[in-house]
């Protein structure tokens, strides 16, 4: 009955090139995860979002979004991406993954329902796995 499927789509926003090496590693890893978008700041992820609002099976599961970005910052993306909300078709958990420990970026993040949990960098593999697996559980 443990028999894990490659079904879950995850996307990694942030424009740190090893965090997203790292990143892609961790989940490549997990039996659960069948594709990956990486995007470098979140208007090339809103830009992607946009294009395939119509497409739930493109859309990720999962996103990892970090706060500091060139371009679009984290929290300026989820103030689109409410907007957004109402016409995408599937349930996607966000999680703002920082290496900010400010109190204030954390409470900020706390006060979007949107939000899934604010996870500070770096992130533990096994931690990663445990998050895989929840969010697993609630797409069968």
């Amino acid at each position: 009955m443990s028999q894990e499927r490659r079904n879950l789509s995850a996307c990694i926003i942030d424009d740190d090139p090893i965090y997203q090496f790292t990143m892609k590693s961790i989940l490549n890893k997990q039996k659960i995860v069948k594709e990956i978008l990486v995007f470098k700041d979140g208007e090339q992820a809103l830009d992607f979002f946009i294009s395939n609002i119509d497409n739930d099976q493109d859309l990720p599961d999962v996103i990892f979004l970090d706060i500091d970005m060139p371009i679009m910052d984290g929290f300026q993306f989820m103030e689109r991406y409410v907007e957004l909300k109402p016409k995408v078709g599937k349930k996607i958990i966000i999680y703002m993954v920082s290496s900010s420990v400010d109190p204030k970026d954390i409470e900020r993040a706390k006060k979007i329902s949107e939000i899934s949990d604010y996870i500070v960098k770096p992130v533990e593999p096994g931690k990663l796995k445990i998050i895989l697996k929840e969010i697993s559980n609630t797409i069968e």
